[in-house]
């Protein structure tokens, strides 16, 4: 078993998912990756591995509550215990509330909120047992307006907001960093390219400049904690 501090990113996709999992890994974190896709999580392993990191793979839904306590039964024993959780999963709804199924409704509420706390569950126990860790969450515009059109993922990122103010409130004082990171913009990457081909380069966000403000976060003393910031393009209206 690696000596090595260790993060879990839930939700490690190829745009910010990717860039938060490198950044970590560049200063010797081993790196949990979960996912669905087990075909994006082998590039992003990859990746890392050619950086001279460590990086394992753990294809699951982070919705199921038995599939992810399996995942990181797996991390523990291959990895160690996580000291850093990203929760970065989500799923984008946009779709008029008379047009929103129940279905539809649950399923975007589970993956931007209820896959929050199951993976919290997981690594709490042993982070309030060292009195240290640091738990990072992925929010967006729609966590803190209810737009037309985003009624579902409004509510899963309202509710991954109010996590995090109750885990912050709760387990700050015992040693565990709680932060929420307001996404007010859109993110670099090909998927979301291909929906505003014409959108100019300088109006996306990074993801590798989003990632170092995750690592920074990490870094934090705890003197001054940051539970809450918002990142958007220089541009971008609000």
């Amino acid at each position: 078993m690696s000596q090595a501090q260790v993060a879990v990113i839930m939700g490690a996709g190829v745009g910010l998912g990717a860039s938060i999992a490198r950044r970590f890994a560049r200063e010797g974190f081993s790196v949990g990756l979960m996912a669905r896709k087990s075909e994006t999580l082998a590039t992003i392993q990859t990746q890392i591995t050619q950086i001279g990191g460590v990086a394992l793979a753990f294809p699951t839904d982070v919705t199921d509550q038995a599939a992810l306590e399996n995942a990181f039964d797996q991390v523990r024993a291959q990895l160690g215990s996580p000291t850093v959780l990203v929760y970065n999963a989500a799923l984008f709804s946009h779709v008029g509330l008379l047009e929103l199924t129940p279905e539809q409704f649950e399923s975007v509420w589970k993956v931007n909120c209820f896959g929050a706390f199951l993976g919290v569950q997981q690594v709490l126990p042993d982070m309030l047992a060292q009195q240290r860790g640091t738990l990072l969450f992925t929010g967006a515009t729609a966590s803190l307006r209810g737009s037309a059109g985003f009624a579902g993922m409004a509510v899963g990122k309202f509710g991954l907001r109010a996590l995090t103010q109750s885990l912050a409130r709760e387990f700050g004082p015992q040693g565990i960093h709680v932060a929420h990171i307001i996404i007010d913009g859109m993110i670099d990457t090909d998927w979301v390219r291909s929906m505003v081909p014409n959108k100019a380069d300088h109006t996306f966000l990074l993801p590798d400049a989003i990632a170092e403000t995750y690592w920074q976060l990490h870094q934090q003393n705890s003197s001054a904690w940051t539970l809450e910031l918002d990142l958007r393009p220089a541009v971008e209206k609000f």
